[in-house]
């Protein structure tokens, strides 16, 4: 029965796309129709079969790996910081981020790291009827991250039209970095991660598709990928990279305060008040209310109805606020279902919620104002399809969950 209605709400989650599509004539849905049927294999592949489960299960060992060995870097700066036997989100979750994010540089610095994104870039080209400039960037982004992507297209973007421009910020923010994976880890079961990221990068084409459909001119898309080139020494680009990293710690431990704190107040305000308008009777709180709101959109996706309420208001945590906060509530959910924890997992990993539209526009802001100032025209069209990739992603989890 869940799967019927996973189906049933893929076809509502693309008739959404639809809907604010730009150009409904023209959409391609022999290519959607591909995709979504690779995105069914790979979810079958990572999370049914030995091979697959294996394979999600040597990354989770490399990445628990690689955090053990943060944690030695994090321990000899701020070892007897956190009281004993207590879990420190800022030390064990988010600054393993720096040393994720220097291994990455390092990955980047040898060749390695563009070698694989152009050729992913190339043959991903081959299957989404899209161009090589978006097909790149969609690898790239899930590697570097949403803003620094951006970077290595910095003297094509004066030259690249607003509905291709839609197609790559799509991708950024649909998308999760690389450098961040690990700490998910911490959070959510990494076979869930693993396969959101990879479902991920093809519903991003499939909604862009819809949403904003057209072909690309094989003159235009010999648009040469160049990445920005410094004349940088080896540990010129290591410290750049580490610094990166304890910034994107530092932001996200901020805005993990920021939202966590007005999210509280939210919940107090709005349950003092309902409170008080039903006499006791009712125990709702901000948290509820959105519950409700997302729980049609929840149930969609495969998720018990018992559970939706409940999985629709972490679902809308995530949107107004960023992944982090939404996975940290989902730890302290009681009573969900194993396929309702797994589907509401698959939704979380991904960068589409309001504050990225700040992120990405702004990102491309300092590279060419122009662009930048477009994509916030159309930020809140970009953050509704983004949304819109991860309940298809989640659906498509929840089949074999």
């Amino acid at each position: 029965m869940h799967i019927l209605i996973g189906v049933i709400g893929i076809g509502v989650f693309l008739a959404l796309a639809l809907i604010a599509s730009s150009d409904k004539k023209n959409v391609r849905w022999k290519y959607i129709g591909i995709m979504l049927a690779i995105q069914v294999i790979l979810a079958f592949f990572l999370l049914k079969t030995n091979i697959g489960i294996t394979i999600v299960g040597g990354i989770a060992n490399g990445f628990g790996y690689l955090l053990k060995q943060a944690g030695v870097g994090v321990d000899f700066v701020f070892g007897g910081l956190a009281n004993e036997g207590a879990m420190s989100f800022f030390l064990n979750v988010l600054l393993p981020i720096v040393f994720i994010s220097a291994l990455i540089g390092i990955l980047q610095y040898t060749k390695i790291l563009p070698l694989i994104i152009n050729v992913l870039g190339f043959l991903i080209s081959k299957i989404n009827g899209m161009g090589r400039l978006e097909s790149y960037n969609a690898v790239a982004a899930a590697i570097l991250g949403q803003s620094e992507v951006f970077i290595s297209l910095k003297k094509q973007l004066p030259y690249i039209s607003k509905q291709r421009l839609y197609t790559l910020t799509a991708s950024a923010m649909s998308t999760v970095s690389a450098s961040i994976i690990g700490a998910y880890f911490t959070l959510v079961e990494p076979k869930y991660v693993v396969t959101a990221v990879v479902l991920n990068l093809f519903g991003g084409f499939i909604i862009a598709s819809i949403i904003n459909p057209y072909k690309v001119n094989e003159e235009d898309d010999k648009l040469l990928i160049e990445e920005e080139k410094k004349q940088q020494s080896f540990f010129e680009m290591l410290g750049e990279y580490i610094l990166d990293g304890f910034k994107v710690a530092v932001i996200v431990g901020a805005m993990l305060i920021g939202y966590i704190a007005l999210i509280s107040l939210l919940n107090g305000l709005v349950g003092g008040l309902v409170s008080l308008v039903s006499g006791g009777a009712l125990d709702w709180n901000f948290q509820t209310l959105i519950g409700f709101i997302f729980a049609p959109l929840a149930f969609l996706t495969g998720i018990p109805w018992s559970d939706a309420v409940d999985a629709g208001s972490i679902m809308a945590t995530k949107l107004l606020s960023n992944e982090f906060v939404a996975m940290t509530e989902l730890g302290k959910a009681s009573g969900l279902s194993p396929r309702t924890l797994g589907i509401v997992s698959v939704f979380l990993v991904s960068f589409a919620n309001f504050s990225s539209i700040g992120i990405i526009s702004g990102a491309i802001k300092s590279l060419n104002d122009e662009k930048g100032d477009m994509v916030a025209r159309f930020g809140l069209k970009l953050l509704f399809g983004a949304t819109l990739v991860s309940f298809v992603s989640a659906a498509i989890a929840g089949f074999f969950l």
